[in-house]
Order: structure tokens, then C-alpha cells, then sequence
């Protein structure tokens, strides 16, 4: 899953891409309000920390853009000020979650998995998908029961397709997700071929029908 974190501070930037790396999220940053704006008009994510002071522009401003053009993200709203008018203003903009400063990062963690449930698996910590369940909160998978020894990588990209069931992703949409700004360092696809192989490969040993379906020309699709 593939985290925007807008953020002045540098330091807590670091600090909290550092801790939600090790949670298994891919983190992107932004600094100021203009690189944030280009960063939402050209990727998509699965949830935007967003700091409302920001050099340049208003985070509300940021916010009411995602809006207008019906992105999806999921929006956690990070801010010094802690006033009701602002928790207010944030939400009533559209933003998903409210966290004041100073915050712990465990706290801020458990915030985006909430987001992140809510917006892309209706609120539910285990998605079922016949045979298949992916456990979130745990970061594992099982078949059967049976849980099945996935690498990181494997992991994001099954929880991926299970958010997008049986729709069709392009290769670009599947690697700028899995692997953020590093997307351009690869040259080709040959690695994402190599992750999908891989994890087809472990869920079909472990009992569970052919999901991952090759879309010629366009993807995958994960067929349910």
C-alpha cells in the first residue's frame, strides 16, 4: 500500500515514513503545498497524511482539490492547531481523520489501517475471498486456514488485487503502486512478472483456485 505523506517538518517527515516503512507501507513525501499538488494530479494512493500549514497553501486547499476531481484517497489530516473549528474545517472538507500534533506514531499508524479498512475493504480486518483470506491487521494470508509464507512483496501485491477485484490494472498502475518514486529505476516489467509468477505460483500450491487472471495487452485481473 502506497502512502503520501505531506509534511513540512522534515524531521517528522522522516520520522514518519521511517516508522510506516516498517509497517510495510511504500512512502512518498512531499514538502510544500506545489509538490504536493503535482504528486496528487499525476499518482493515486491508498492514504494522504496531510499537514493543513503548509509553505505555499492552505492543506485544505489540497484537500478540496482531491475532492473536485473524485479521488479516492483516503485522507488523515496531521496539525499544531488543535482547535474545534479546525477539526472541523478539516472534516467538513472532506478529510477521513483528524490527529493533533504532537502524536504518537503507533497512534498515527492505527489511523491510516483504519482508513485504509474503511475505504477499501468496508471496515473489515479480514477479507474473504472464497478459500483465500488476507488477514490485514496481521499482514498475512491464508488458504484454508492455512496460512501461506508470503514475502513483503507478495503480500502487498495480493492485498492490491483483492482491493481491486475483478478489475482490470494496468503493469504501470500495479508498479508505480507497489514500488512508488523507485517505479523509474527498474528499466522494465520483468520484475513484477517475476512477483506475480511468485505469488500465483504459493497460493495455487496451497490449494486456492487461479484468481490472477493475464489480461493481453492491458494487465492483470484478479477474477472473483
Amino acid at each position: 500500500m502506497k502512502l503520501l505523506i505531506i509534511e513540512d517538518e522534515k524531521e517528522l517527515s522522516d520520522s514518519i515514513c521511517t516508522y510506516l516503512s516498517s509497517e510495510s507501507f511504500i512512502c512518498e513525501t512531499a514538502y510544500d503545498f506545489d509538490m504536493a499538488m503535482e504528486k496528487i494530479s499525476l499518482y493515486d494512493y491508498s492514504c494522504i497524511i496531510l499537514d493543513i500549514t503548509l509553505p505555499g497553501g492552505s492543506g485544505l486547499n489540497i484537500l478540496k482539490e482531491l475532492k473536485a476531481n473524485n479521488k479516492s484517497e483516503g485522507v488523515l489530516v496531521i496539525s499544531a492547531r488543535n482547535s474545534v473549528d479546525d477539526k472541523v474545517a478539516g472534516l467538513k472538507t472532506g478529510a477521513d481523520d483528524y490527529l493533533a500534533k504532537p502524536f504518537h506514531l503507533s497512534e498515527l499508524g492505527a489511523r491510516v489501517d483504519a482508513i485504509i479498512r474503511r475505504k477499501a475493504f468496508d471496515g473489515k480486518n479480514i477479507v474473504q475471498v472464497g478459500e483465500l483470506s488476507v488477514n490485514i491487521p496481521d499482514k498475512t494470508a491464508a488458504v484454508n486456514n492455512k496460512t501461506i509464507d508470503l514475502t513483503r512483496m507478495e503480500y502487498d501485491l495480493l492485498l492490491y488485487f483483492t482491493s481491486n477485484k475483478n478489475k482490470v490494472i494496468s503493469k504501470g498502475a500495479m508498479a508505480e503502486h507497489l514500488w512508488g518514486d523507485d517505479m523509474d529505476l527498474a528499466g522494465n516489467y520483468d520484475f513484477l512478472y517475476t512477483h506475480i509468477k511468485n505469488l500465483r505460483k504459493k497460493l495455487l500450491q496451497a490449494g486456492c483456485p487461479d484468481y490472477i487472471k493475464s489480461v493481453y495487452g492491458l494487465g492483470y485481473k484478479f477474477t472473483v
